[in-house]
């Protein structure tokens, strides 16, 4: 039987899963993301229990993605104490003896909707996460939409709602780009609450949905893709309908973008599972 593994590597915490090749989970853990040198052993501690035939990672970043360069595999400049540097890739290649897959977290996320969830009969599709931050990927036919780096979505530039003169949370664009004006701390700086707990009804969503327009109509005017699916914890099915009329206003008749409650959605996996899913798929097409 193949086996397919899966690191979810995140700034708190790294989720480790194996799954078959219907990517059913056979066995999983979770491991508290502190040093590089004591994260990465306690993966490789976890595969060598659970072998497997190929690994997928979705990496917090920023990551070196581009094989055959001297960064590829190592996280780059991040705000993750310690592990800037970090040989991602390389540590767990020597460890482990199995291809590897590596692509950003929300890369990932994209190749699990594009594989099985709200794009899984789409040739295209970009995915934005908007959550803690907010990022996203874009897939072609199967292959990532990307050059000498990862795409940074979630900090291209927004016009910010009318009604709306919170200065952001990103500190280095204020509120000029999304991740400063629609992310999950954005919610709570504005509201003095966590978002969770802030009823759907209130104005900051509807700056949200806002913003989220824009996310997606800036999106389709540049690369008209099939799908275009939200996950994360801000954006919710309350939302979806301000969305789209959101898109209708910014797009004014201008392009044909089709059936906005097909074009526009959720994820498709339960329990924002994508990225894991993601990971799967990506060690499952290196076999």
């Amino acid at each position: 039987m193949t086996r397919l593994g899966s690191i979810e590597a995140g700034g708190t915490k790294f989720v480790l899963a194996v799954a078959d090749e219907q990517y059913q989970i056979l066995a999983s853990k979770r491991v508290p993301t502190t040093t590089p040198a004591e994260t990465l052993a306690a993966c490789a501690a976890f595969f060598a229990a659970n072998p497997v035939d190929a690994l997928g990672i979705g990496s917090f970043g920023p990551i070196g993605i581009n094989p055959g360069t001297p960064e590829y595999g190592h996280v780059l400049k991040t705000p993750k104490a310690g592990w800037e540097g970090a040989d991602i890739v390389g540590t767990l290649k020597a460890a482990l003896n199995v291809p590897i897959a590596f692509t950003t977290d929300v890369n990932a996320s994209a190749y699990g909707e594009y594989s099985v969830g709200a794009g899984k009969d789409a040739h295209s599709l970009v995915y934005f996460t908007i959550g803690t931050g907010i990022g996203g990927g874009a897939i072609q036919d199967g292959r990532f939409v990307g050059g000498r780096a990862h795409a940074e979505m979630g900090h291209a530039v927004v016009l910010p709602h009318p009604d709306d003169h919170f200065a952001g949370v990103c500190r280095f664009h204020g509120n000029r780009c999304f991740e400063g004006m629609a992310s999950g701390p954005s919610i709570e700086a504005r509201t003095g609450q966590p978002g969770e707990t802030v009823p759907r009804t209130a104005p900051v969503f509807d700056y949200i949905s806002y913003y989220a327009a824009q996310l997606a109509f800036n999106t389709y005017v540049n690369l008209a893709p099939e799908k275009i699916v939200f996950g994360g914890s801000v954006l919710s099915d309350a939302e979806l309908p301000k969305v789209r009329q959101y898109f209708a206003e910014l797009n004014n008749g201008y392009v044909d973008a089709g059936d906005l409650t097909t074009l526009i959605c959720l994820s498709g996996v339960p329990n924002n599972g994508s990225a894991t899913i993601g990971d799967f798929a990506m060690a499952k097409a290196l076999l």
